[in-house]
């Protein structure tokens, strides 16, 4: 059972873990392809956080669109971007989802609704609310929603976003992944609020603080206002409460958290919880749990050795994919 009672089928349960796994896999592979010097720049990963995506992804339907943070390998791979794409872009590879061009921090793949992940916080919000009111004037039926993290709720943007999406009741989620750090700094010594979900009042629009590790405590609550967005009537703001298991990005050991902290979020890894309750309603048992899982990290091993072997784009490329061309 679920916080609200209601479990989701099996296949649904079982899609979901398997999702949730293949993220896990993929950002644990990824941070050791950047202490290869395989992947250039930095790259933040979102170890902890996979219901958030998994979650809220399920509820989308064709058409529905997505804006993401930098921490976004999870959500590209939670809308439906291949293992392949996905490790060939981290790569720089010409056979990457942005042929080579995005890495790390802009994963985008527009024939899946996902609009883009943005290394600028914040800079995602306003593009999610252009997106919205394309569904409304083409009157497709189709929802958005936005990632971000709790330190984008500080900026002139959200604000924006969220007044303007409010007057037009635009068909946007404004979903906060709030992990309780915006970069290294913990949430309380930047924010004055305890949720940030309160602020949806100065909006008139629905404000909920959800449970950011339980994948179908996600799904339930973000559906009930996918719902309400495509009847028209207006935006919500989600706040998922979640963590991240690693640090802001690349090497960071995280020596600002408390002692005991990241041990107690372990406890709540969202794997754990799907894996554990599926077990106790004999969905799953340790055995398959294991096979499952280690299927996964082969398939990533291979992807990558994959990936490794690929061209990179020509130096002409620099030249393409400047101006659209209709």
């Amino acid at each position: 059972m679920t916080q609200n009672g209601i479990a989701l089928p099996a296949q649904m349960r079982q899609d979901m873990l398997k999702k949730m796994l293949e993220i896990r896999a993929a950002e644990e592979r990824i941070q050791g392809l950047f202490l290869e010097n395989l992947v250039r720049g930095t790259t933040h990963l979102c170890i902890g956080q996979e219901a958030c995506s998994v979650g809220v992804a399920a509820v989308l339907q064709p058409g529905d669109t997505m804006t993401c943070t930098y921490r976004g390998h999870g959500h590209a791979l939670a809308m439906g971007m291949t293992m392949k794409a996905l490790m060939a872009e981290m790569m720089g590879k010409a056979s990457g989802a942005c042929k080579g061009k995005g890495g790390s921090m802009h994963m985008t793949d527009a024939s899946i609704g996902l609009l883009g992940a943005n290394a600028i916080v914040g800079a995602q919000l306003p593009i999610a609310v252009g997106a919205a009111l394309t569904s409304r004037l083409k009157k497709t039926g189709n929802i958005t929603v936005t990632f971000f993290g709790e330190g984008a709720a500080n900026i002139g943007a959200f604000h924006e976003s969220l007044n303007l999406a409010a007057i037009w009741k635009l068909p946007v989620l404004f979903i906060c992944e709030n992990n309780l750090y915006g970069e290294y700094s913990v949430w309380s010594k930047t924010t004055p609020v305890r949720d940030i979900a309160v602020r949806a009042s100065s909006y008139g629009i629905p404000g909920i603080v959800v449970d950011g590790q339980d994948a179908e405590c996600v799904y339930h609550e973000v559906s009930a206002m996918a719902e309400r967005a495509r009847r028209g009537e207006g935006p919500a703001l989600i706040e998922l409460k979640t963590y991240r298991f690693r640090g802001h990005s690349r090497t960071d050991q995280a020596p600002y958290r408390p002692k005991g902290e990241l041990e107690e979020w372990l406890k709540r890894d969202p794997i754990l919880i799907l894996k554990e309750r599926m077990i106790a309603d004999g969905q799953l048992d340790e055995t398959e749990f294991e096979e499952l899982r280690e299927s996964i990290d082969r398939q990533v091993v291979e992807v990558v050795e994959w990936a490794k072997t690929e061209p990179y784009p020509p130096v002409e490329a620099l030249y393409e994919d400047i101006y659209y061309e209709g």
